[in-house]
Formats: structure tokens, C-alpha cells, sequence
């Protein structure tokens, strides 16, 4: 029969974590983070339960999901009303949870104002530690420190990615520790362009381009259409080019369907392997955001668009008054232009075509962009990121 001191001592060796994030990025990150953490926790002895808000990426890997997050994201003021009361419902639900079961430790990634909602609820009310993953960038695009200064009131330890992220919320007196990109492990497992090739079945001397045009629902209005206008005068232009397709989420299918069939664009439409996409082409026509970062670290030239309504921009120009050096991570790493960006009114398919006919068909051009890649690269970090992600957050347990 077991004393009471082991029945204790096991007792006390079982911890909960709560993540919260959102989105497409945020579920795939959060579902990394637990495969480290239970690797990582099992090493010292430690039984974990992982609670969260996020997607089913993060239940497939073992959270037991308070709310799902992944469809009610958006960027833009305008572009984010349909989404608040779900968020704020979501969020009531969570927090009552949390109230009767209180978590030893909070993990935020990325996802910003509701993140700050529930990092206070954290640190004001449960009292529990707080750790920020994957910060919002604050040191990009922040045009006063009131938001700067909320992450560091209810943060007790950051845990930056990009090098200028850790110098900016150090100088705000956050606790940070710089733990490099988990990317730069994840993009080596990804095989090559060869073993790509094979996986999904192209030719080693087919002409392969892989559209990445919505991991939010208003891309599919806003920068969809867009990519796949470039896309019909890259065709014109090469008529042998090969058009993939990865999809974001499973119910973007139909909608998918409907504008490549409105838009005339004959593509392979593929679930769950976006990086194998990516790997196998000779160029990516891709929405702003996280899989740029991917694309780079795969090697794979590839030009970049985003477009938000004209209100939000409008508000974003002359209310918020926002300037930004470059939208796209690839960018920002260094904070050099790499990669072509096209924003906004610049969004134009014809300037978009051709420069992606530039990358397709002139040697140099490509070269000149693999270059930046390896400046890139070499600014993010040694390997093990994410296993130090895991160790930071099992210090708190």
C-alpha cells in the first residue's frame, strides 16, 4: 500500500497548462508546443494536462479545447466585427472554466487583443504565471506603447523568436529570453523539392507554382481572387505551368472550388500538405503571413500580396496612422527586402505576374532571392527552439 507521502508526492507531479491562441498559425504552433512539452515534461517526471483555446490541430495533439478559435480571426478593424461576440463568448466560457479549475501556468501565442484579455484574467485573478509565445509584433508596427505596455504588466517571461523582437520588449522591461525559430526544425524534416515531387506526384521537369491565398476567411474576398487573376497571366504566359493548391482548412473546399472554376485556373487541390506544396515548386504566389517564413526556409522563391477593405485601410492611414517597414516575416527578420511585397493598392495581378515571371523564367533573380534566404536563415537561431520553448514553460511548473 502507498504512504501518503508518495500518494503526495504523486499528486504534486501532475500539472495543468492553459494555451490559449487563434487562428490557422496559432492552432498549428500550439499543437507543436505540446508534443515538446509532454516530451519534455515525461524527462522530469512530470504528468501534464494541456487545456486551451485553439484548433484541432491542438486537440489532435492532446489539449482539451475550451473553445475553438481557428474560424473567428481576422486582420482589419471592419474585417474583425463579425468576429467579436464569438471571441468574447468563447472567452466567457473559458475563463468560467478556468475559474473552478485553475491552471498552473498560462501560455498566450500571437493573437493579440483577445490574448490580452485573457493574460490579465491570468495574472489578476487566477494569479498564475504567464508566459507570451510567439509575441505580437509590437516592435514592427507599434505606433504607441500602450499595447507594449499591457503584454509586459501581465507577462512573466516572453519568449521571442526574431532577435529585434527581444531587443524591443527588453527595452520595455519585459523578462525575455531569445529562443530562436521553431521553424528552422520544423522546415528540415519537410523533404526536399526531389522527395517532394514524388510524394505528390509531379514530374521532375513539370513547371510547378503553389497558391497559398487564405487561411482566414476574408482572404478568400479580399486576396483570393487576386492571386488567382496573377495566376491566369502567368498561365498565358507559360501555358505548361502546374498550379497547386493547399488548403488552410477542409471547409474552404467549396468556396475554393467555386473561384477557380470563376477564375478559369485549372489547380490541384490539396489537404494537409502545405509544406510538401511549398517544397515541390518552383515558385509560391502567397498571402502575408507565417508560411512566407516557411516558404524561405524551404528554399522556394515566392513574391507576396495582401489586401484588407478600403475602410481599414483608411482607418489604418489616417486614424491609427500606421506605417509599416514590410509586412511579410521574411522581411522583417533582417529588416531588408527579400521578397517582393505588393499591399494594398499595389496589390495589382499584373505587377504581381510579372514579377513572379521574373523569378520563373530569369536565373539571377532567383539567386539574388536565395541569397536573402540564407541571411535570413542565419538570423534565426540555432536548432531546438521549440525544445527550449518546452523548457522555459516547464521552469514555471
Amino acid at each position: 500500500m502507498e504512504s501518503s507521502s508518495e500518494i503526495n508526492s504523486e499528486i504534486k507531479m501532475k500539472r495543468r497548462i492553459f494555451i490559449s491562441t487563434g487562428e490557422v498559425s496559432g492552432d498549428w504552433h500550439g499543437a507543436i508546443l505540446i508534443e515538446a512539452l509532454r516530451e519534455r515534461a515525461a524527462l522530469k517526471g512530470i504528468e501534464l494536462e494541456i487545456i486551451g483555446l485553439g484548433g484541432d490541430r491542438m486537440a489532435a495533439a492532446g489539449a482539451k479545447l475550451l473553445g475553438n478559435t481557428v474560424g473567428i480571426g481576422s486582420i482589419g478593424a471592419v474585417e474583425a466585427l463579425p468576429y467579436i461576440l464569438p471571441t468574447i463568448k468563447v472567452q466567457r466560457d473559458a475563463k468560467k472554466w478556468l475559474k473552478t479549475s485553475r491552471p498552473d501556468v498560462a501560455v498566450l501565442i500571437d493573437y493579440m487583443m483577445p490574448n490580452q484579455g485573457m493574460g490579465y484574467y491570468a495574472k489578476r485573478d487566477l494569479k498564475i504565471p504567464v508566459i507570451y509565445y510567439i509575441a505580437p509584433q509590437e516592435w514592427v508596427w507599434s505606433f504607441n506603447d500602450k499595447n507594449t505596455k499591457a503584454i509586459a504588466a501581465f507577462t512573466d517571461k516572453l519568449l521571442a523568436i526574431f532577435p529585434q523582437e527581444a531587443v524591443y520588449y527588453e527595452k520595455q522591461g519585459t523578462n525575455v529570453q531569445w529562443v530562436g525559430h521553431p521553424f528552422v526544425d520544423l522546415m528540415a524534416k519537410i523533404p526536399d523539392r526531389i522527395a517532394s515531387r514524388k510524394l505528390l506526384g509531379i514530374a521532375d521537369d513539370d513547371l510547378v507554382v503553389t497558391l497559398l491565398p487564405a487561411s482566414r476567411t476574408q482572404e478568400l474576398r479580399s486576396v483570393m481572387p487576386i492571386i488567382l487573376k496573377a495566376a491566369k497571366i502567368i498561365q498565358t504566359k507559360l501555358p505548361h505551368v502546374k498550379f497547386w493548391l493547399p488548403l488552410s482548412l477542409e471547409r474552404y473546399r467549396p468556396e475554393v472550388e467555386k473561384l477557380l472554376k470563376e477564375y478559369d485556373i485549372n489547380a490541384t487541390i490539396v489537404s494537409g500538405q502545405s509544406q510538401v506544396a511549398i517544397s515541390a515548386a518552383d515558385l509560391v504566389l502567397s498571402k502575408s503571413g507565417t508560411v512566407n517564413l516557411e516558404t524561405a526556409l524551404l528554399n522556394v522563391p515566392q513574391v507576396i500580396l495582401y489586401r484588407v477593405s478600403a475602410i481599414t485601410a483608411w482607418i489604418a492611414r489616417y486614424i491609427v496612422k500606421l506605417q509599416l517597414p514590410f509586412i511579410s516575416p521574411v522581411n522583417l527578420v533582417n529588416m531588408e527586402s527579400v521578397v517582393p511585397e505588393f499591399v494594398q493598392n499595389d496589390a495589382i495581378p499584373e505587377a504581381i505576374a510579372e514579377s513572379a515571371l521574373e523569378l520563373l523564367i530569369n536565373p539571377q533573380a532567383r539567386q539574388t532571392m536565395l541569397d536573402g534566404y540564407t541571411r535570413v536563415r542565419s538570423s534565426l537561431g540555432e536548432q531546438g527552439a521549440i525544445s527550449r520553448v518546452a523548457d522555459a514553460i516547464i521552469d514555471y511548473l
